[in-house]
């Protein structure tokens, strides 16, 4: 069986890891892929947004199922132009898909399908917005509208960062044109946790509840990034709140995007906010996070690929979806001056020649290539260092031991990933 997965992130390379351990041993292929996904996967050199030259490649190479990573290939309609020519593949509808694509949307179908999150008011013309800001509470979230790679979020403590925050999405443009509607949105302060789970459109197997670590320095301070680290399962997110997060979250936008004639297939992404022991939705994402894939992924028991192929053929009520009861803790190596600008080029030292260094570390790529005999960074997150262990100290310590050992010029990590679950 030929399974060709599309992305280049350390998600994608956790995917292909789980999926190179089914007992059916399929053949892998990664589009484009990186250095380290090369060691588990024939890497294609096709970008992820280039769709038809990924459908041209799939339909040549007989590609049984094609797995989606990333929200923008999602976003721009793979899953349809795929389905248009009878491929099979993992993902949402580009209409299912504005669930992320756009946060307005997905405020709407929230409110339809009367699932609490943050009070919002969306903008189309920035004058209006900042007269908005005038009058709201503070702290205030603003929030550019499309896809902004994790960076669209802007948490405003006075009145002059929010309007700031307006101009630069509606005026000045930094998102591009992910930020020529904003939300602003009421500040929830609480504790973050993130729920995932597979769905086929009806059925919905939740998978254990992670917690990322966005902000870039120690204690949660600094700027926001796409993810520094993570954590599963997450202490918070207890069976009774998983339990309400099914049938208050994730069973109502499923039902209600199949109502207005969208529904949704693969993987649905609920970012909480949980107050006073109380989950609000601060976001919805149309595929699987990252870095939180690479600390879920490992715990699951039951094979992906069986898992992949009853969401494709509307059969997962017919699975029973099961998952190792240990822990695992993902630590983010970065580029100095991510989420800023950053340096490409340095050559990482240290790395094992293989991802898995021992039954308890796997060593995940994100912004990695090769270049000539030397693994080189490529990117602002580097690599994803997993650490697996039947308690979450246990596992957080095995992920140091080898982040440790691992350099290159600039190289950046947080030291308290998990700190929240241990701190209890």
């Amino acid at each position: 069986m030929k399974i060709l997965v599309v992305g280049s992130g350390g998600r994608e390379h956790a995917m292909v890891w789980k999926l190179a351990q089914s007992p059916r041993k399929p053949i892998l292929y990664c589009a484009p892929g990186n250095a380290g996904i090369a060691s588990l996967a024939t890497c294609v050199p096709i970008k992820a947004d280039d769709i038809p030259s990924l459908k041209a490649f799939v339909i040549r190479e007989q590609i049984d199922v094609t797995v989606v990573g990333p929200e923008a290939p999602l976003a721009l309609g793979i899953v349809d132009e795929f389905r248009k020519a009878r491929l099979r593949i993992f993902g949402p509808t580009k209409q299912a898909a504005r669930v992320e694509a756009s946060k307005i949307f997905s405020k709407e179908v929230m409110a339809q399908a009367k699932i609490l999150t943050a009070r919002a008011k969306s903008f189309e013309r920035a004058a209006e917005a900042l007269a908005y800001i005038e009058q709201h509470d503070l702290p205030v979230v603003i929030k550019a509208d499309g896809l902004a790679q994790g960076k669209g979020v802007i948490i405003a403590t006075t009145c002059e960062q929010a309007k700031q925050a307006i101009r630069d999405c509606m005026e000045t443009e930094v998102f591009g044109q992910a930020g020529k509607q904003v939300l602003v949105e009421q500040f929830l302060d609480g504790e973050e946790l993130t729920i995932m789970a597979f769905t086929d459109g009806r059925t919905i197997v939740p998978m254990p509840s992670a917690q990322d670590h966005k902000r870039v320095g120690d204690g949660d301070t600094g700027l926001n990034t796409g993810g520094m680290g993570a954590y599963c399962p997450a202490p918070l997110g207890t069976a009774a709140l998983r339990d309400q997060v099914l049938h208050e979250v994730l069973q109502p936008m499923v039902d209600a995007m199949a109502r207005i004639g969208s529904p949704f297939h693969g993987v649905l992404y609920a970012g909480l906010m949980v107050v006073k022991g109380v989950p609000y939705v601060l976001e919805f994402n149309a595929r699987m996070g990252d870095p939180e894939t690479q600390v879920v992924l490992p715990l699951l028991k039951t094979d992906l690929l069986d898992v992949i192929e009853a969401v494709v053929d509307h059969r997962l009520d017919q699975l029973s979806v099961e998952w190792y009861r240990d822990a695992a803790v993902c630590v983010v190596m970065t580029s100095g001056g991510y989420p800023g600008a950053y340096q490409q080029g340095k050559v990482i030292t240290g790395l094992p020649a293989t991802a898995a260094t021992s039954s308890a570390s796997v060593i995940f790529h994100a912004g990695t290539a090769q270049r000539d005999t030397d693994v080189v960074t490529t990117g602002g997150r580097v690599l994803g260092v997993l650490g697996l262990g039947s308690t979450l100290s246990d596992a957080q310590r095995a992920a140091y031991r080898v982040v440790n050992r691992i350099s290159f010029e600039g190289c950046h990590f947080r030291t308290d990933i998990a700190h929240r679950a241990l701190s209890r």
